[in-house]
């Protein structure tokens, strides 16, 4: 049974507006995300920077792009080409209008589309971008395998989630957490950070970088290189 005004993610959930408008105001986002998540809210910032760091030409696939937070990295007047995916056509239409609000709506094409199988050729993007993503997904060692394969090689996957580890004593706090979002149907079974960095070297990318801040992990890696032993 789903939660009143909740709902699961092809539904248009409650916390799919919110979310979006905690990021986007941090003197809101900053406080609600280190209470709720122990987190600090920058570090998702940083990583939607990337994003504007790429040359003219590239291809990024932020999936799940939700209500378009990763859209902030996006920088006016370049010339990416930045494909939104998710399984909602209401997420999308949302991410078109922070597009548009950010003047960047020429380098914005929409997809709907499953993580767990993706509707795009092997080697095809130059970043994948999965803010706050992982964790929803009904099955996140399927996501990474499908996200790793449309990268080029040496090109990188980048992201946050969610994490099950125990957090430094934290656990039974972050475990009502992932019980109400299970419960609300917009949280996935979820892994463990040790589970991301296995999966993302099984699925052929190396040098993975996954730093845990609170609750929230944020994890890098590249197609094709090989980890440091």
């Amino acid at each position: 049974m789903r939660l009143p005004l909740v709902g699961a993610w092809d539904e248009d959930p409650l916390w799919a507006k919110f979310y979006p408008l905690m990021v986007e105001h941090p003197a809101l986002g900053r406080p609600l995300w280190r209470l709720g998540l122990g987190s600090d809210i920058s570090r998702l910032y940083a990583a939607a920077r990337e994003i504007g760091e790429l040359p003219d030409g590239s291809r990024v696939l932020d999936v799940p792009v939700g209500g378009g937070v990763a859209l902030r990295g996006l920088r006016p007047g370049a010339r990416l080409d930045y494909v939104a995916a998710d399984i909602s056509q209401a997420m999308l239409d949302r991410a078109l209008d922070v597009a548009h609000r950010r003047g960047v709506e020429g380098q914005v094409t929409t997809a709907i589309a499953d993580v767990g199988d993706l509707p795009f050729a092997d080697d095809s993007f130059d970043l994948v971008v999965s803010l706050t993503g992982l964790h929803v997904f009904p099955d996140p060692q399927r996501a990474i395998q499908e996200m790793v394969r449309v990268l080029k090689p040496g090109a990188a996957i980048s992201g946050s989630s969610l994490f099950t580890d125990d957090f430094s004593g934290l656990a039974r706090r972050y475990e009502l957490v992932h019980a109400v979002g299970r419960r609300a149907h917009v949280l996935g079974p979820m892994c463990s950070s040790d589970d991301a960095r296995r999966w993302l070297e099984e699925a052929g990318a190396g040098a993975v970088r996954l730093e845990m801040s609170g609750a929230m992990g944020y994890f890098r890696a590249i197609k094709g290189q090989l980890s440091q032993t």
